[in-house]
């Protein structure tokens, strides 16, 4: 498909988050705007990118619906030149939506557990050229402590909990967004650090199912 239908495509699916209201803010969606869904996708399946759904991205694994990446973004509220972690990165994708709102000041870490994704996300960042994204192979439930603390934190993947490694690795400030719940049903979630206190919000009117979050605070972890 020519790299114009894509845009017109990339364009409209814009125009109806817009309607929907998934997309409240100039900043998400520039971001949208900006990113090529389709350079994610693998190649076949490339002239479904801009459709308003989830899709697989093999090992069990998908590429989030647009309209949820959206309202997550929203809450996430990111801001130029901040240093912010992706946990369960995927295909990057996201990783890229975030590198633009952070902008060339900022920095974006992504940590997947499957080493091929993990892989994956490194070809596709380089691929578009984007320097201030990078993809680690771990466990995202324990965050990336080395790189800490991170201004805001996105969980991409369902968690019984946010665990308490990505809420110590915050700065005082900061704020993590992710999806909450038991393994078949998630509510968005965001806990913003002030002054080293927990604030708490749940957003109840929507619902989701994002794959399970794995590791040592994931489901099956046994910690808290």
């Amino acid at each position: 498909m020519p790299a114009d239908v894509f845009r017109l495509k990339r364009e409209q699916l814009v125009a109806f988050l817009e309607q929907s209201q998934a997309i409240r803010s100039r900043e998400v969606r520039e971001a949208f705007l900006a990113v090529p869904r389709e350079a994610f996708f693998p190649v076949g399946a490339r002239e479904q990118a801009y459709v308003d759904a989830a899709f697989p991205i093999g090992h069990g694994q998908t590429i989030s619906q647009p309209s949820t990446l959206a309202s997550m973004l929203e809450l996430l509220q990111v801001r130029p030149g901040q240093k912010v972690l992706e946990v369960g990165s995927g295909c990057g994708y996201v990783l890229a939506l975030l590198a633009h709102l952070v902008g060339a000041a900022g920095k974006v870490f992504g940590v997947e557990l499957l080493e091929e994704l993990a892989g994956q996300s490194k070809k596709n960042l380089a691929a578009m050229g984007c320097r201030n994204a990078e993809s680690v192979q771990g466990d995202g439930s324990q965050g990336l402590p080395e790189h800490a603390p991170f201004d805001r934190i996105l969980v991409s993947a369902a968690c019984p909990f946010i665990p308490k490694p990505l809420f110590d690795q915050l700065a005082d400030g900061g704020r993590v967004v992710g999806p909450v719940g038991d393994a078949h049903t998630q509510t968005l979630t965001s806990l913003h650090k002030k002054r080293g206190q927990l604030l708490k919000e749940e957003f109840s009117e929507n619902y989701y199912v994002f794959v399970p979050l794995k590791g040592r605070h994931g489901f099956g972890g046994g910690m808290a």
